[in-house]
């Protein structure tokens, strides 16, 4: 199994929804805003060969949205999806599977792209089956006024219609080496994607956890549809992480790509920080 991080472009959200209640002069100690109080954030995605598959886990915001529209996130960078597929050899047509955490713009965005006319639609990854949960896929189509500008359905219903979408009802090993387990604090039915590499098990934390400026537990999102219960989902999966060793993967952390935990007299902190191919 070989794993590679790809990078998408970033994007700038407002630090105060970034950190919630924690307070502006605590969080920007460890986490950098500009003069108009904005955080950049990236929006890594992973890819992983596997024998016979190669597997892509969240795909960014997509190119498909007006320019008005992609104003208000201050898309910046030089990354982008194509370019990094194309920098470690894969073609969008050699994607075996596409997990999508949750369906969130900035993370199923890159799933569906304009056809080359702009008349219509059509799937970034035409080979490819694209998993993720019922919950998500039924919050989706029938949202929440909460969350309802973070679903759009130009990224949700062209993958439905394709017959390529396949939704999971509960915890398990759906891909060989690839346990989903799910969590419902930022949004219900967020699939967390575990990745056995045989030495390690390398975690995607998607919105779980943004970065590693939102280890300490009361650092929650505001985005956050249900805190008290990121509370408990953070919980359940620290005891896990700790004692099973885990090396988390970062979606959104400009700053740092992975890191471990450890258990501190003042509760849970990072342990080893660094790139994935240097903690695996």
């Amino acid at each position: 199994m070989k794993l590679y991080p790809i990078e998408t472009g970033n994007l700038k959200l407002d630090g105060g929804a970034m950190f919630g209640v924690v307070p502006k002069v605590m969080w920007s100690k460890v986490y950098p805003a500009d003069e108009n109080n904005l955080c950049n954030w990236s929006m890594r995605c992973l890819l992983i060969k596997d024998e016979n598959r190669i597997i892509l886990i969240d795909n960014g915001i997509g190119n498909k949205q007006d320019e008005k529209w992609l104003r208000h996130y201050y898309l910046n960078g030089e990354d982008t999806l194509e370019k990094s597929l194309k920098n470690i050899g894969v073609t969008p047509e050699d994607i075996t599977d596409v997990i999508i955490t949750h369906m969130h713009f900035d993370h199923c965005g890159g799933s569906v792209k304009w056809n080359d006319d702009k008349t219509g639609y059509e799937l970034s990854f035409p080979n490819a089956t694209y998993w993720t949960s019922r919950k998500q896929y039924e919050l989706a189509v029938n949202p929440n006024r909460r969350e309802k500008a973070s679903f759009l359905k130009e990224n949700i219903q062209p993958v439905e219609e394709s017959g390529k979408l396949k939704l999971i009802d509960k915890e398990g090993e759906y891909i060989p080496n690839i346990t989903f387990k799910m969590y419902y604090g930022h949004t219900d039915g967020q699939l967390i994607p575990h990745i056995f590499t045989g030495n390690k098990t390398v975690v995607f934390m998607a919105d779980l956890l943004p970065s590693t400026a939102h280890i300490p537990m009361p650092w929650i999102m505001a985005y956050d549809t249900r805190p008290l219960q990121t509370l408990k989902d953070k919980e359940r999966f620290y005891s896990e992480a700790i004692k099973n060793n885990y090396v988390l993967f970062f979606e959104h952390d400009l700053h740092n790509e992975a890191c471990t935990l450890k258990d501190t007299e003042k509760g849970i902190r990072a342990d080893q920080i660094g790139r994935l191919e240097e903690l695996v």
